[in-house]
Parts: C-alpha cells; sequence; structure tokens
C-alpha cells in the first residue's frame, strides 16, 4: 500500500453517489507534506520526459500542478471554468462533463500559454470517466503540443476513464486507483497502482 491509499483509507470518506470525500488534506483542505509527496513521485515517473509544461483545470488540480511543477522547474497553466474578463486574446476552449456537479461547461486556456513547441504532463486530483481529462487533451491537441504523460492522484478504476485513455495509448500513472466503495460500510478497495 502506497502513502496516498494509506492517507485515503485514514482520512478519506466514502458518500452515496460514488463520492469520495478527500477534502481534509487533497481538495479542500491542502496537507502540503501529501502534496509534496504526489509531485515528487509525478516527477520520478515523468523526469526524463523534458517536461516544458504542467496542465491542469481549475480548481483542485491546481495545488498538486503546482507542487508537480516546482520538481520539473517548468511553469503550470490551467484551464479556466468560466471565461473571465481579465481573459483576452486567442483561446481554446473544449466543453466537459464535471461528474462531482454533474453538469457541462466550457473550459478555456490563452493560447500563448501553450503552444506547438510545448512537452506536457497533465495532472489532475481525481479521474472518474475522464471527461475532464479529455477535456484537457482537446486543448492539447488544438495546440499541437506532445502529451508527454498524464497524472491522477485517485482514479475511480471502477468508472473506466483511465483505462480508456490506456487502451488509446496515453502514458497514464494514477497514484491510488479505487476499484470498489461502499458508503454502507466506508470501505475501499484499491487496484494495484503504478507506484509502491
Amino acid at each position: 500500500m502506497n502513502f496516498l491509499e494509506e492517507r485515503i483509507l485514514k482520512d478519506g470518506q466514502v458518500r452515496d453517489g460514488n463520492i469520495l470525500k478527500v477534502d481534509s488534506f487533497l481538495n479542500h483542505q491542502l496537507d502540503v507534506g501529501v502534496l509534496n509527496q504526489i509531485g515528487l513521485t509525478f516527477y520520478e515517473k515523468y523526469k526524463d520526459a523534458e517536461i516544458t509544461r504542467i496542465l491542469t483545470i481549475e480548481a483542485s488540480g491546481i495545488a498538486i500542478a503546482v507542487m508537480t511543477a516546482r520538481y520539473f522547474n517548468v511553469p503550470v497553466v490551467f484551464a479556466k471554468k468560466a471565461k473571465s474578463r481579465n481573459l483576452d486574446g486567442d483561446l481554446y476552449t473544449s466543453t466537459v462533463h464535471s461528474f462531482t456537479y454533474d453538469r457541462d461547461y466550457n473550459i478555456t486556456l490563452a493560447k500563448k500559454f501553450l503552444t506547438s513547441d510545448d512537452k506536457v504532463l497533465i495532472v489532475d486530483d481525481f479521474m472518474a470517466v475522464g471527461k475532464a481529462m479529455r477535456g484537457l487533451l482537446d486543448i492539447c491537441e488544438q495546440a499541437g503540443c506532445t502529451v508527454s504523460g498524464l497524472g491522477i492522484a485517485i482514479e475511480k478504476g471502477y468508472q473506466g476513464g483511465g483505462d480508456a485513455l490506456r487502451k488509446a495509448g496515453y502514458d497514464l500513472t494514477s497514484l491510488a486507483i479505487v476499484d470498489s466503495m461502499d458508503a454502507a460500510t466506508g470501505s475501499i478497495k484499491f487496484r494495484k497502482s503504478e507506484i509502491g
């Protein structure tokens, strides 16, 4: 069992509707030590991939992206879920469906921050069916950049998003892959992950 699986078992909460709450350390209150270990693990996996950008989607992925980028010494860029007044110039856009919020929304990223010269590591906190990741991959395709890897903290393996991306040929590293959860008992079962 790895560090993230242990922390999920210790502090995670299983709720009805296939919800895994990890807000005490990952996506509301942030445990910097855990985030640092996540970033270092992604760095160790992709350190030879000549990464030039870490890409994520707001908001929960940003902390993981920052802690990862500090090891690569490259910028973090993130797709915004709402177009704001300070977003100007040419934009990449894609539509994604949020499992958590059960709604579609457009994501945007300024073209000046992602080009065909970039080698990108995409990171995020969760993956269920992979819709957010597909939106980020769409933006990378529009930019013509190279996607060198995908890093996910927690993958809901039973929802198939990660398996579909692996089958499509992406180098996906998930630190904790949940095979099943039971809200009645609070039990969580993990699939063997890519890290020890």
